[in-house]
């Protein structure tokens, strides 16, 4: 590392100490309170998907869901001559809770690196954007591939992170299987769609409107903030047709309209980056959480001339939750012919 990249590097270590009420950032502390929140907001806003679900911050660390946003209904009539009126409790009382465990965010970036950002006036906020850009991506990994956590996880053996925690899509599979389609009834072990009619729906959209109707409780089936998250590959089986066949200009700009608007069976269609292939979730933004709790971030700066490199280890306890079950549904191993 440069000399003045250090001095850089070392306004950078003092600022966070600073804001923690720290002496040394090069020892573990626990973050301030306050200061957690902060980062975890603007973790959340550097991603357009983090920042469309809901953040929660808990102080236990596991109990009820929270369920902000997400409600059942309260409209009811009572005769109050016989018997008195009964509030309805809008909360998730399923047996399935939170638990938040601890997951590490340990970062490193190469003195070259750091060498090449030396120059620019806002030094520090590049550096803190860097660290929280891949924190932000970590976590819609779990969420979309995490199926179990590991005492110790492997990222050789689970490059998507799949063994830190489990994430949205392991929850529907264990806590609510009958809200889970992974196969259908003409080809055992997945979902076929062929236009000729011989699969088990002739398209995608087909199968969405299907499963909005079967797996989801008719009290959000017909909600306005219904979408489809999916990934890549589904949203280009679906859209490249349409433009590959448009010859006509007419027909070119008919597909680029339907590009810039992409939907699913009627509902608003999302692509998620780390989506596993051909699966879709249908829900809404606010049924999904990420609960934090409250006093567990730690966070240890160290500056590593064995590696040329910083390293910045940060730590909290998480979980990634699905506030009601009854309000989504996830669909798997859909194919085409």
């Amino acid at each position: 590392m440069r000399n003045d990249t250090r001095k850089l590097f070392n306004g950078f270590k003092q600022r966070i100490a600073q804001l923690n009420g720290i002496d040394n950032a090069s020892e573990e502390f626990a973050v301030d309170p306050e200061v957690q929140q902060k980062l975890e907001k603007r973790t959340q806003q550097s991603s357009e998907f983090l920042n469309k679900i809901g953040f929660e911050f808990v102080d236990a660390q596991e109990g009820e869901k929270v369920g902000v946003g997400v409600s059942g209904t309260t409209a009811s009539t009572t005769d109050t001559t016989t018997k008195e009126r009964e509030a309805a409790d809008i909360s998730d009382l399923s047996k399935y809770g939170y638990r938040c465990e601890q997951t590490n965010y340990d970062t490193s970036i190469r003195y070259a690196k750091l060498d090449a950002w030396r120059h620019k006036k806002n030094f520090q906020t590049i550096l803190r954007d860097a660290l929280i850009r891949q924190k932000a991506l970590d976590r819609i990994m779990i969420g979309l591939n995490g199926t179990s956590r590991a005492a110790t996880s492997n990222r050789t053996a689970n490059p998507l992170l799949q063994d830190v925690n489990k994430g949205w899509l392991q929850k529907y599979r264990e806590d609510a299987p009958e809200r889970v389609m992974n196969e259908g009834t003409k080809t055992p072990g997945k979902i076929l769609l062929d236009s000729s009619g011989s699969g088990d729906y002739k398209n995608v959209d087909a199968l969405v409107y299907d499963a909005v109707e079967t797996l989801i409780d008719p009290v959000y089936a017909d909600s306005t903030d219904l979408v489809v998250l999916c990934g890549r590959g589904l949203l280009f089986d679906k859209y490249f047709p349409i433009v590959n066949d448009a010859d006509k200009n007419s027909e070119k700009v008919a597909g680029q309209l339907l590009l810039a608007t992409k939907s699913i069976g009627e509902l608003p269609a999302y692509r998620i980056p780390y989506f596993p292939k051909g699966a879709m979730l249908i829900t809404s933004f606010s049924n999904l959480a990420i609960y934090i709790q409250n006093g567990t971030a730690r966070r240890h700066i160290i500056d590593n001339p064995k590696r040329d490199r910083i390293e910045d280890f940060q730590s909290a306890n998480e979980s990634f939750v699905i506030e009601r079950y009854d309000a989504g549904c996830l669909l798997e191993n859909i194919v085409y012919k």
